[in-house]
């Protein structure tokens, strides 16, 4: 036998030896999770079975099945956590987590306003590999409240102040406040915060404390504690005690989004899908009119564009934020308007001889019109103080935009009078007679607040009546062909306005129509103040 065929056998042989031993050790195995009765059953079939190589086993590294996209954004938030490590035994945590297990509905009414961005703000947090705890922030910061204004002036649900608003690119003027802005303000939001993460070597809670108290403050901490030789962590830092509890806050809040039913909280689900799209404009809009061609509440257009101060598209992005079900209907509204119907705005400075009266004539307008649209409480004006007013796109002077000036303003406001009793003051007066202060002051000619018992007050009343059309149409919508009204088979409550509240909140937190809610409160308005009572009519 020649040297290479016996190297050729020892080879085989030594394939056959290892495939052999192969099938003896894995049966070996096998026969350690197995009934002795499955033993004798393989090994009969064994005998039977004809030699047939096998081929050699191909070992591949399983990668774990990939989680399915969750329904809810909350479950979708859990799963991107990744500040959990090291929070099990931590007293100023658990100090923050007993106080929202005391107090579920301010976790469950901030996560109802915020149901309206969550989505967007996830995504842009995945986006960049950020942690999701961070989406919970605008829980610590504005309670999601759009509208929410602190002491020190900080703006929106982000919570930023004028000065580092402007370093990001936030613009703020008399028509915008970019602060407010959901997209704008979450994009200057996770800037600032990786930029603060860089700052700090890549540690989130001190990034965290600095968007609290200023990368400075943290900055001369950690100089401190290093000239002590001290740690230089977040827990080991000599802050202020708003900044102190604000880290513990946030995690405190993310154990309790992560269990929400044992900490008594009632989180309701937030689809995992957009909940508004970005609709273009080509020119300036009135809000009011939006909200008409999309067919929506304009309280809801309102949360979602929150930045638009005078409910007018000027200053700032030429887009709207629109329900994404609504997208469709108001692009093709848009494309479909006539020329006519095109209305622009021009800022106006009172200067001095000018009259509410006197502006609304030569702009051919109503002066309820201008009171509406610039939340004029009275005919009183400043000299310098700034008014909008509607008129036709290209026309810089009296275009009579709205045909329907009202008669009633151009008469002369009638005149009471009234007499001070013991006791009362300016303000007591201006309530009784639903007046505003300084409309009092004018009427007067009174430079303080100081009053005589017996004096004699002149007020105007500025009260528009209402037309029979209206009354009509009021009393046909409240009383059904039976005579009874059309909310008579349900029970009423009182309801008392939160701070952050709104009409289109309270109406999707009972469940009820927008224009329901608004017919059982003709007199509530668009802007509710915290305290005030509306009346609910829920089914029995």
């Amino acid at each position: 036998m020649s040297s290479s065929i016996r190297r050729t056998f020892n080879s085989d042989a030594l394939t056959r030896l290892a495939q052999a031993i192969a099938v003896v050790a894995s049966a070996t195995l096998a026969g350690c999770q197995t009934t002795s009765s499955l033993e004798s059953a393989n090994s009969t079939n064994a005998s039977h079975a004809p030699a047939v190589a096998k081929p050699k086993p191909v070992f591949v590294a399983r990668k774990p099945a990939p989680l399915a996209p969750p329904h809810d954004v909350w479950e979708r938030m859990r799963q991107g956590f990744q500040l959990q490590d090291g929070n099990d035994l931590n007293p100023r945590i658990d100090q923050q987590r007993l106080w929202y297990a005391n107090n579920p509905s301010f976790l469950e009414t901030a996560g109802e306003r915020g149901s309206l961005y969550m989505h967007y703000i996830v995504e842009r947090l995945e986006e960049r590999n950020m942690p999701l705890e961070l989406a919970l922030l605008p829980v610590i910061e504005s309670a999601y409240n759009p509208m929410a204004l602190s002491r020190s002036d900080a703006a929106g649900i982000w919570q930023f102040i004028p000065s580092t608003g402007r370093y990001f690119n936030l613009r703020q003027t008399n028509f915008y406040d970019g602060r407010r802005d959901i997209t704008a303000s979450t994009t200057a939001a996770l800037d600032y915060l990786t930029k603060l993460h860089d700052m700090f070597n890549g540690d989130w809670l001190l990034a965290l404390a600095a968007y609290n108290a200023g990368e400075g403050t943290v900055s001369r901490a950690i100089e401190r504690n290093e000239r002590l030789n001290l740690p230089t962590d977040y827990w080991n830092l000599p802050l202020p005690q708003e900044t102190r509890d604000y880290v513990p806050k946030l995690l405190a809040l993310s154990q309790v989004v992560m269990s929400p039913q044992a900490y008594g909280v009632n989180l309701s689900p937030i689809d995992n899908k957009p909940y508004f799209e970005v609709v273009e404009l080509n020119q300036r809009m009135d809000l009011t009119k939006v909200a008409q061609m999309a067919n929506i509440d304009e309280d809801e257009l309102m949360q979602l564009n929150p930045a638009f101060k005078k409910r007018l598209t000027i200053d700032g992005p030429q887009h709207l934020l629109v329900p994404t079900s609504k997208s469709q209907l108001l692009t093709a509204n848009l494309s479909n308007m006539k020329p006519e119907e095109l209305v622009d705005w021009q800022q106006y400075r009172v200067r001095p001889g000018d009259s509410l009266a006197s502006i609304a004539s030569r702009y051919k307008v109503s002066t309820s019109t201008l009171k509406d649209l610039n939340k004029l409480s009275g005919n009183h004006l400043k000299r310098g103080q700034a008014l909008t007013i509607p008129v036709q796109p290209g026309m810089k002077m009296a275009m009579p935009v709205f045909e329907e000036v009202a008669e009633v303003d151009e008469k002369p406001a009638r005149t009471r009078t009234y007499k001070v009793k013991k006791g009362e003051n300016l303000g007591q007066i201006a309530r009784i007679n639903k007046v505003d202060v300084k409309d009092l002051q004018h009427w007067n000619k009174l430079s303080g607040y100081n009053l005589k018992v017996g004096q004699t007050l002149v007020m105007q009343d500025n009260s528009k009546p209402a037309a029979k059309s209206s009354v009509r149409t009021v009393a046909k919508a409240d009383i059904s062909p039976n005579g009874k009204g059309q909310d008579a088979d349900k029970k009423a409550m009182q309801y008392k306005i939160q701070k952050g509240d709104s009409m289109y909140l309270v109406a999707k937190r009972f469940n009820v129509e927008m224009q329901h809610l608004k017919r059982w409160n003709p007199r509530s308005g668009q802007a509710l103040k915290p305290g005030q009572t509306l009346t609910v009519y829920l089914p029995h």
